[in-house]
């Protein structure tokens, strides 16, 4: 077969020395730069003890949340799964009773409201949604678990605790 071109590169290859051969340059380059490792700032955290510093448009876990008088914000309206593209969010509304005035805002009010955080891509387009400022994406890191079931958050874990009046 021939060539494609008429153009012919020669490589002319150097005896090594004898230092070359005993790879004493090449073993004192790695121990240079691991030494100088040594002395470069750590690039990890050590997690438990030292907390990460967040930028201010993180989106961390949801919280329902309350109005001034400890009533719940959400009123069922389904906005938020319906915006939600993952379709993470399950909401089943219920009717306010009278004994109930004192903990739900409006006369409806979500009954069963539940996110899977494993479905849920954080976008925060259910917060926007919301026309009552009632979901947030303001809570810490999702922690970690090894059942399936346990990701899924109902509204045990996502409505913030009332504020105690003294």
């Amino acid at each position: 077969m021939e060539p494609l071109t008429s153009k012919k590169k020669v490589l002319e290859q150097k005896p090594l020395t004898f230092a070359e051969r005993m790879y004493l340059p090449a073993i004192a380059k790695g121990l240079s730069i691991t030494i100088s490792h040594l002395f470069k700032k750590e690039a990890t955290i050590r997690y438990p003890e030292e907390q990460r510093e967040f930028s201010t448009n993180f989106r961390g876990m949801h919280s329902l949340k309350r109005d001034e008088e400890g009533r719940e914000r959400c009123t069922a309206c389904g906005l938020c799964a319906l915006s939600c593209p993952a379709e993470a969010i399950t909401m089943i509304a219920a009717e306010r009773k009278t004994e109930e005035k004192a903990l739900y805002r409006e006369e409806k009010y979500a009954a069963v409201y539940e996110i899977n955080m494993l479905r849920c891509i954080f976008c925060g387009l259910c917060e926007e949604a919301c026309p009552k400022e009632a979901i947030y994406l303001d809570g810490p890191i999702v922690p970690s678990d090894y059942l399936r079931k346990d990701f899924i958050y109902g509204k045990d874990k996502l409505v913030e605790q009332p504020l105690v009046n003294k």
